[in-house]
């Protein structure tokens, strides 16, 4: 394994170099490829017209505006009912958009009526000039999760479901270096409380076979430094048109910090934006995504491992249930071709294949697969910030899942 995270390592870093010294991936050029909006309809032209309020005269200038995008629905929850979700977006620059990338903020807050909660809030924020990138992930969450052990140790009628109050508190802060590269620290906290399972008598221990994060009743805190190298040349990340993503991030639990047991990890993440007709303004591209994910020490507390549905914003896995495969090590692939159905830009489709990997019980890492696939509808939010609200449907082996969210996924 350590071997080729070294070879993956190298790869990433020599293909990220190359691609800086490319005229067509310099931040210059990929910051003003953006879709003409003035002839795209969105949900809020179809709201002005229907109160009769006439548009506004086209305003001259930066383009520091902010835009918000809303959308309030209900879903199922583990262990039974329903929640109340309210995503909001919003898409605003701190600098000029000639030369700087739109920043976002994300607010998902969910409720089920039986002190059942969740305050998550991630941000993306690009200042002045690209100059830095600072990106956050806070959450204060109560709420069920299912689990179902390491690799593919239980089937899936097998879950079992746990119950916690968890606060994550990630912040990291990126100085770019040169053309689309940047490099900087973060602070990472993962702390859950009172980890127990359902009442019906099985203990988290023995279901997982596993000694560290799995006591009745205890808590789970990892407290780490890391160290991070980005690759980004998307002018917009909330539905990136085209452009490279590479990110590594190397992150230490040390003792001194107040981990029970000092451990690593390591987070590689590579997005690809391929458009057919680079000089349309309709959305007609290929999205590619892979992350690997590794723990490189042995006693790393069980909820901290690489699982399905945990990476950054939580989109990876559509088709599977979150938590359905976790281990020591994770790989995923994914890939999606998104097109416009009409010729505004109000509506879309997609249509996507995913596939991923863990190590553990009955499951050998790169060489075990499970796939997914599935297709999604886009209908267009707010044209500003190219925001759109997502409905997708997809299916794996053993599940499916209905997904309704703002953005693109990846």
């Amino acid at each position: 394994m350590g071997k080729l995270i070294t070879l993956l390592l190298i790869t990433v870093f020599s293909y990220a170099g190359s691609l800086a010294q490319k005229p067509g991936n310099v931040l210059e050029r990929d910051s003003t490829i953006k879709a003409d909006t003035s002839q795209m309809l969105d949900l809020i032209d179809i709201g002005k017209r229907f109160l009769h309020i006439k548009p506004g005269s086209p305003r001259i200038g930066n383009g520091r505006g902010i835009y918000f995008s809303v959308l309030p629905f209900s879903t199922t929850v583990p262990g039974g009912g329903t929640a109340i979700i309210t995503s909001t977006t919003a898409g605003f620059y701190l600098g000029d958009r000639k030369d700087t990338y739109m920043s976002k903020i994300t607010f998902t807050p969910y409720w089920n009526f039986k002190q059942r909660f969740g305050l998550p809030i991630r941000s993306y924020i690009w200042l002045n000039q690209n100059k830095w990138v600072i990106s956050g992930d806070t959450r204060l969450l109560v709420y069920p999760q299912h689990t179902w052990g390491l690799g593919r140790q239980h089937k899936q009628e097998e879950k079992l479901l746990l119950n916690y109050s968890y606060l994550r508190f990630y912040q990291t802060a990126l100085r770019r270096l040169f053309r689309g590269a940047f490099a900087g620290i973060g602070y990472h906290l993962d702390y859950r409380l009172n980890v127990r399972t359902d009442d019906n008598g099985t203990l988290l221990r023995d279901y997982t076979a596993y000694a560290y994060g799995t006591s009745a009743f205890s808590n789970s805190y990892s407290s780490g430094l890391s160290l991070d190298v980005l690759f980004d040349t998307r002018n917009n990340s909330i539905n990136p048109w085209d452009g490279y993503y590479a990110s590594v991030q190397y992150r230490i639990n040390p003792s001194f910090l107040g981990n029970d047991h000092a451990w690593k990890s390591l987070y590689l993440d590579i997005r690809k934006y391929i458009r057919f007709n680079p000089y349309a303004h309709r959305q007609n591209m290929l999205a590619v995504w892979g992350y690997l994910w590794a723990v490189l020490d042995k006693k790393v507390p069980y909820l901290d491992l690489p699982s399905i549905g945990w990476e950054d914003y939580n989109r990876s896995g559509r088709g599977f249930d979150q938590n359905r495969y976790r281990g020591r090590n994770l790989i995923y692939l994914e890939a999606e071709y998104r097109r416009d159905i009409t010729h505004n830009g109000f509506l879309g489709f997609v249509v996507f294949t995913n596939a991923n990997s863990v190590s553990g019980p009955k499951s050998t890492f790169l060489i075990s697969w499970n796939p997914a696939v599935g297709a999604g509808l886009r209908i267009k939010m707010n044209k500003r910030s190219a925001t759109n609200i997502g409905l997708n449907f997809a299916r794996s082996m053993h599940h499916s899942t209905f997904n309704l969210a703002l953005g693109e996924v990846f």
